[in-house]
């Protein structure tokens, strides 16, 4: 089994299946075919999250890279910006993700790791019909980099991506240089990103037009295994990975909601609750989630009863007006495998934002992520900008068990929007009983910052009024992205 927003992707990783791989090579297979065919969302400039169930148990692996040993905490008034560009070098990390699926294969996949980019690269050099859902980013990603046509650091996404102009739907996609870059992966076991080829283009490419990331910072760069973070939410296990990543803000969501009755979905007291304890930790998460190495209050914390009872007092009838952020759509692939062995993974791999950076490395079709983006501006902030760091992550795959079985994989899309997403389906399922499908499709609300709640066009009218009513700030936001879609498989 594959699930994922891309059906040629996830026939991708069936294909895997098939030939006698195991749930990490479809997985795999699946993420790296993603970079082909939703150019939008991720990359081989992505990093990755994953939590894999095998013999019993869960792993973490954190693939998010370090920000470049230039970026100084001074680097912003040194370049005369007060806060961190959303686009250019300046935001741009090492790229984790394809670090990631080597570690992730060596120590779990079965099938010869260059045949999982058998299917990217088929995609890549003899192209694909574009669907309309990325076609329609493809657009709008295209009039949010529009301004830079001009500058030569942009110019390999244009002439990477938008050769002939905007790609109409339907029309056939070619990548011959991300090909190239793929294969080049494959034959090295991912190395030449980090100490060979393409570090080199990288490398060239930065030092000629402005940027701090260097061949040094490739090199030093590893992927990490963690230990999952979890909490038993009604007699749920609901796994997380721990900080630099923002999972802990959805266990931290449920713990404040445990005990709390929402059988009925529609309630106006159940979804107003939901919404507060996840304003709450968002808010909490926001401030204090940084790389583990700099955190001054561990996750144990924020985990504990004492934490829980602190905010569950804060919730009352009105809407709360917390330290307002904007959530934004970001740009996000998610996935999960599983396979005839139990093996199960949860996997997630971004940009951060469209094409992330802007930046494509002309000739090799890398567009580099702009997760330094997620840096926080305060000097004395946990996640403050500093050499060679990971900032706070927006992706965090999920993964559902109870009494030490696995129940499975779970996660949506679309930044600060993919601890809301997740919360409002385990809520669905564990509370409101509803099937997995059933509660991806429940319409969603979405916490845009203080009283602001985006909710979509099928969410109930009197309920929309009734949260009215208790100083919500409610908006009808037509579109669908935004709200995070969708994947798990889930045996609930």
């Amino acid at each position: 089994m594959v699930c994922t927003s891309q059906a040629l992707a996830a026939q991708a990783g069936l294909d895997m299946l098939k030939k006698g791989g195991n749930a990490v090579d479809a997985a795999l297979a699946t993420a790296i075919a993603l970079t082909v065919l939703e150019p939008t969302g991720n990359g081989l400039g992505s990093d990755l999250f994953a939590l894999i169930w095998t013999d019993g148990r869960l792993y973490g692996l954190n693939g998010s890279g370090h920000s470049p040993a230039k970026m100084t905490p001074h680097i912003l008034a040194e370049q005369g910006y007060t806060e961190m560009p959303l686009y250019g070098w300046l935001p741009v990390m090492v790229p984790g993700a394809p670090a990631a699926w080597y570690v992730l294969h060596e120590r779990f996949g079965r099938l010869p790791f260059a045949e999982l980019f058998g299917p990217a690269v088929a995609y890549a050099r003899n192209g694909y019909a574009l669907m309309p859902t990325v076609g329609t980013l493809m657009k709008s990603e295209y009039e949010k980099y529009a301004s830079f046509n001009d500058n030569p650091a942009f110019a390999g996404l244009f002439k990477t991506f938008y050769t002939n102009g905007i790609p109409p739907v339907g029309s056939l996609l070619t990548l011959p240089d991300h090909a190239k870059s793929l294969q080049s992966l494959a034959e090295t076991n991912c190395t030449s990103l980090y100490t060979g080829e393409l570090a080199d283009a990288i490398d060239a490419f930065s030092q000629k037009t402005g940027g701090l990331l260097c061949k040094d910072d490739l090199a030093a760069y590893k992927p990490l295994w963690v230990e999952p973070l979890y909490t038993t939410y009604k007699g749920y296990d609901v796994w997380e990975l721990p900080p630099n990543g923002q999972g802990v803000v959805v266990l931290m969501a449920l713990n404040i909601l445990n005990g709390m009755d929402f059988k009925n979905r529609d309630d106006t007291g159940s979804v107003h609750t939901q919404i507060e304890a996840l304003k709450l930790a968002l808010t909490d998460g926001k401030k204090y989630i940084a790389d583990a190495r700099f955190m001054k209050t561990p996750p144990a914390y924020w985990l504990s009863e004492e934490y829980a009872a602190t905010r569950r007092a804060q919730i009352s009838a009105e809407a709360l007006l917390p330290e307002p952020i904007d959530p934004g759509s970001g740009g996000t692939v998610y996935l999960c495998s599983a396979d005839h062995e139990g093996n199960m993974v949860s996997l997630i791999q971004s940009n951060y934002d469209g094409f992330g950076s802007g930046i494509v490395i002309p000739g090799y079709g890398i567009a580099l992520n702009n997760r330094g983006h997620n840096f926080s501006n305060d000097p004395y902030s946990d996640n403050a900008i500093g050499p060679r760091k990971r900032s706070y992550h927006t992706i965090i795959p999920g993964f559902l068990s109870k009494d030490g079985a696995p129940i499975g994989p779970f996660g949506v899309m679309g930044a600060f929007m993919q601890p809301q997403g997740q919360l409002q389906i385990l809520t669905n399922m564990i509370d409101s009983h509803l099937n997995p499908q059933a509660a991806l499709d429940a319409p969603r609300w979405q916490w845009k910052g203080g009283k602001y709640i985006e909710v979509e066009t099928n969410f109930p009218v009197k309920l929309r009024e009734a949260l009215r009513q208790k100083g919500h700030d409610i908006t009808i936001n037509p579109e669908v992205a935004p709200y995070g879609r969708g994947t798990n498989h889930l045996a609930h």
